[in-house]
């Protein structure tokens, strides 16, 4: 009696996959190539840079026409080039900061979220990549734009008594302040936008926290204000590019240590939530 054996060659082993290790550099990468490859981060950014300069300029226009004028509003009166230059800040943190809101709630109202912690299990990674990406974005968005918006302005009003050059005390200071500012804004908005996974509240957060709370504090009385204003948000923001300073405002270096423990509030609510609770 016979037995026939069958043998099966095994098939050829192909190449091994490659293991790709989850590391801060490539989130990092990835972050960056998400944000640009939106068309709203360049809308959004030229917008902001647009506002920065536009609004500078048409201050400082206004101040050199009231000066041939004659009759100067009281609120002109003491500016400065630097003061002229950056009235555009407050319009441009809106642009930067709503941007900064979607770069991280835009991922959770299109779903795109679940993939992208998919590849980074650990989620922290995200949060930072994103902050950190978004921030230096704007940063040098913002320095850029309020050098541009000074020497610009600076030349409208030569020869007022308004009139500044880089050499004077503080500009320089004042101008990586502005910059420094709306960088830090810009990752508050990614922030919020990671806490709240909501566009539309991201956004009403961010409004709320630098123009209407200001506003509301004003209505108390003078002594709570003296005690509050100076450590919202916004005033001690402003204080970081304010030439000069009085009894009520903090200083620079003051102002940009409130302003950093804001940022690191924010930060630290969107880190928590984003530990804590699913996607």
């Amino acid at each position: 009696m016979s037995a026939l054996t069958a043998t099966v060659d095994a098939p050829p082993a192909g190449p091994a996959r490659p293991a790709y290790r989850v590391t801060g550099r490539r989130v990092l990468s990835s972050e960056w190539a998400k944000l640009w490859s939106l068309r709203s981060t360049w809308i959004t950014l030229g917008l902001g840079l647009l506002f920065l300069v536009a609004f500078g300029l048409i201050a400082a226009s206004r101040y050199t026409s009231e000066i041939g004028s004659g009759h100067m509003d009281r609120d002109f009166a003491a500016s400065t080039a630097v003061s002229l230059s950056l009235f555009g800040v407050n319009f441009a943190q809106l642009a930067l900061g709503v941007l900064g809101v979607l770069v991280t709630a835009g991922e959770y109202s299109t779903g795109m979220i679940r993939s992208t912690l998919a590849a980074v299990p650990r989620r922290l990674p995200v949060l930072w990549s994103k902050a950190a990406v978004f921030g230096l974005v704007a940063l040098v968005v913002g320095v850029l734009g309020a050098f541009v918006a000074f020497g610009l302005g600076s030349g409208i009003v030569s020869g007022t008594p308004a009139a500044m050059s880089l050499t004077h005390a503080g500009v320089v200071r004042s101008l990586l302040g502005a910059g420094l500012y709306l960088g830090l804004v810009g990752v508050i908005g990614t922030a919020l936008g990671a806490l709240l996974r909501s566009v539309a509240g991201g956004i009403s957060v961010l409004v709320a926290a630098l123009m209407l709370i200001p506003g509301l504090v004003s209505l108390l009385p003078s002594s709570w204000q003296d005690d509050i204003s100076p450590y919202l948000p916004s005033n001690a923001g402003e204080s970081m590019f304010a030439l000069t300073h009085d009894a009520t405002s903090l200083s620079p270096t003051a102002g940009l240590l409130v302003f950093l423990a804001w940022t690191a509030l924010a930060l630290s609510g969107a880190a928590y939530r984003l530990v804590r609770s699913d996607v």
